[in-house]
């Protein structure tokens, strides 16, 4: 059975699924290798918390995008900017930071 998600799949793309070692995993694919129909997983969350801010490598038909929420709240996106530096994207931390000051100002 061929999995859809290969079509779907994209770097950035936040996923979930379970690893070969049968750990839950949440993350943010890095990369991918088409070759050997497997995605790079920067992990943001697992049962294992030794894997947390790792990259592991991930077959195709392991994970599963989850779809993105439209609004996030000021919590989730402080997370996210958090994880942003813990991983050295600057251009998604600008990115939140941005969507996170426009959140502040709206309130004011």
């Amino acid at each position: 059975m061929m999995n859809t998600n290969k079509a779907i799949l994209k770097n950035n793309d936040w996923v979930k699924g379970i690893s070969r070692h049968g750990e839950m995993i949440i993350g943010f694919v890095d990369s991918m290798s088409l070759e050997q129909e497997a995605v790079h997983v920067v992990v943001a969350e697992s049962d294992n918390e030794e894997l947390i801010g790792k990259t592991i490598p991930m077959h195709f038909t392991q994970v599963e995008v989850i779809p993105t929420a439209v609004t996030k709240n000021a919590g989730e996106l402080e997370f996210l900017i958090d994880l942003a530096l813990a991983t050295g994207d600057k251009e998604w931390f600008d990115e939140l930071s941005a969507e996170l000051n426009e959140k502040k100002q709206a309130v004011n």
